[in-house]
């Protein structure tokens, strides 16, 4: 998973792919600690990227995205978001979601 530092850097690496997914995390946050390797495992079966960001450390991106707890997992597609999951992440449901953004991006939206 790939760290986003800066508020800039996430609109930079939001522009430059057409499906993501953001790991939001914050500091002493034991369930942001106990999902993130979950979340991370995916990775590796998906073909968009996954990015990982502090809110305590970037707390203009928590801001922009209207992030009021943690951990949070979004899913993104041609830069809007598609779907949040907040604090509690069914895993079932989560893998579900990235197998519907996997068909998103295999249809042709025009």
């Amino acid at each position: 998973m790939q760290d986003i530092t800066s508020f800039e850097q996430w609109q930079e690496r939001l522009t430059q792919t057409d499906q993501c997914v953001l790991f939001v995390k914050t500091d002493h946050c034991s369930v942001c600690d106990g999902l993130y390797p979950q979340v991370a495992a995916l990775e590796s079966e998906y073909p968009f990227p996954f990015y990982r960001v502090n809110a305590s450390a970037v707390p203009e991106l928590a801001g922009q995205l209207s992030l009021f707890t943690a951990p949070v997992v979004l899913l993104f597609h041609e830069q809007k978001e598609l779907t949040r999951f907040a604090r509690i992440v069914p895993m079932n449901d989560l893998k579900k979601r990235l197998e519907e953004l996997v068909q998103w991006g295999n249809v042709d939206h025009e």
